[in-house]
């Protein structure tokens, strides 16, 4: 399994890096990581973007759901059924979220290989016959930023965007509407995206941490886009 692994994910995308840091990054880490990102951004696109319509399509749907819930409250069988139809007629996959996780991961844990100590002399010999080999790696982020150490910079920066990136997700309250326990819950879960970033990029190295900055802002990006289709009522599968 871990050889399929490396095959699959792990070599192609240290080779990546390896080819963008001897050509356009100029022999930068942190502008191969950030160029890398991107890429990986564009290749995924139409994932992401199809998981934030289905994210505000579903909260769209809450009114709708909250009915049949209502309505069926005694009977979850047909309540569950009632759920599904709706689903399936806005054509809402309630798994989207998961399989998003699922891809995610593989590559998450990639990338955390490679930038936690694994760009380094030794790995070298995963390079393809057709990639050059770096006579050395200089880990700088435009000679600023030791990206095998901690950054507070980074970590800050990255806490504050997926702050905001939170907060985009989140459906615009109508005037005077008021909020149950539960979706007030749901409100306040806001907070807890950018403190997990803190924490968890806290403690790891800064190559990492530029990794999941330049995530933040294509994910902050796309939520922009989104909102802004889903507020000209062009959000299809959208029930009126």
């Amino acid at each position: 399994m871990s050889s399929l692994f490396n095959e699959v994910l792990y070599k192609p995308l240290f080779n990546g890096l390896i080819i963008l840091y001897n050509s356009v990054a100029l022999q930068d880490l942190g502008l191969a990581i950030i160029l890398l990102t991107f890429l990986i951004r564009v290749i995924l696109f139409p994932l992401f973007h199809e998981s934030l319509r289905h994210q505000r399509l579903t909260q769209n749907l809450q009114p709708q759901i909250k009915e049949i819930q209502n309505k069926h409250k005694d009977n979850k069988e047909t309540q569950t059924r009632a759920i599904l139809e709706l689903y399936s007629s806005n054509k809402a996959n309630p798994l989207m979220p998961i399989i998003l996780i699922l891809i995610q991961l593989p590559i998450l844990f990639a990338l955390f290989k490679m930038f936690n100590g694994g760009v380094n002399e030794g790995a070298f010999s995963l390079l393809y016959s057709f990639v050059s080999r770096p006579e050395s790696i200089h880990y700088t982020f435009l000679g600023l930023v030791d990206l095998t150490s901690k950054s507070l910079f980074i970590t800050a920066l990255a806490t504050v965007l997926q702050y905001f990136q939170s907060k985009l997700s989140l459906p615009p309250l109508k005037p005077g509407q008021e909020l149950n326990q539960t979706e007030r819950m749901g409100r306040n879960m806001v907070y807890i995206g950018p403190v997990l970033t803190a924490v968890i990029l806290f403690n790891l190295p800064a190559g990492l941490g530029l990794y999941w900055l330049v995530t933040t802002v294509f994910s902050l990006l796309q939520q922009i886009i989104v909102n802004r289709i889903f507020s000209h009522g062009e959000l299809k599968g959208t029930t009126k």
